[in-house]
């Protein structure tokens, strides 16, 4: 169900479990252990998750998984979703979710743990887990807040809201709104300018960016930035980066 193709720097992740792309516990191993071997891949910069087909991105768990009330299954997807998408929230490569259709449920949950999200003008976002008894278990009720506010965390989530791109894009839930089609070309490159990039600043600076948002007091946090900072002159990226500017010619970067 998880498909991965490697192009240069970039990664391109498709979820491929037709006809909703729902999410199953082998499914969601798959891509843990697929975040795991990127994070290893020094050459993979940045990575791009999209859904198989032009409807959905991904529309969460099948229900059909918890119809017949049984807890240990519950407990078993509920743990899955959560690793699985804290992985992809840490990852080291920058990750950009294509939301080529309906993100629902652990599908939207899977884009907010992405860094950056562009979605097609068709798309359709929802947390609707209450309206069938259930809740938000992949991270949604901590990283949509951090996102878009807690009052917006709670309209979707506690009144079932669905809302379009438009409204997505004025409350900071997904960055940009393209085309039907586009969002996987547009994705990419957006990877690619992340791949010109020095790639230890890049993941220096994701995880620092990240510092605010585990609650870090802001004197630690700032603290880490500048020790961060002088970290990067013991690989040969960072002095590469100034020289290739003085020398006005594109920098090499070797990940060091």
């Amino acid at each position: 169900m998880i498909e991965c193709k490697i192009d240069g720097h970039v990664a391109v992740i498709t979820l491929n479990n037709p006809s909703a792309n729902t999410f199953t516990a082998e499914g969601l191993l798959e891509l843990t252990a697929l975040i795991g071997e990127l994070n290893r891949n020094l050459e993979v910069y940045a990575a791009v998750v999209t859904g198989q087909g032009d409807k959905f991105f991904s529309a969460g768990a099948d229900l059909k998984t918890f119809a017949d009330g049984d807890k240990a299954r519950a407990r078993l997807m509920a743990q899955r979703f959560g690793v699985a998408f804290e992985a992809l929230q840490e990852a080291r490569p920058v990750v950009i979710a294509a939301i080529n259709g309906y993100a629902m449920g652990g599908g939207l949950e899977c884009a907010l743990a992405c860094d950056l999200r562009i979605a097609e003008e068709h798309a359709q976002m929802a947390l609707p887990e209450p309206s069938v008894g259930l809740l938000p278990a992949g991270c949604g009720t901590q990283t949509l807040p951090w996102l878009v506010g807690e009052g917006w965390a709670k309209r979707m989530i506690l009144t079932n809201e669905r809302i379009n791109t438009d409204t997505a894009l004025r409350i900071g839930l997904v960055e940009q709104i393209v085309p039907r089609g586009q969002s996987l070309q547009t994705a990419v490159q957006l990877a690619q300018r992340v791949s010109t990039l020095s790639p230890r600043a890049v993941t220096f600076s994701k995880n620092l960016i990240h510092q605010a948002r585990q609650g870090t007091p802001r004197s630690a946090a700032l603290a880490l930035e500048r020790e961060r900072f002088i970290d990067l002159f013991d690989g040969e990226d960072q002095q590469e980066g100034v020289k290739a500017f003085l020398d006005k010619r594109k920098p090499v970067w070797k990940n060091a």
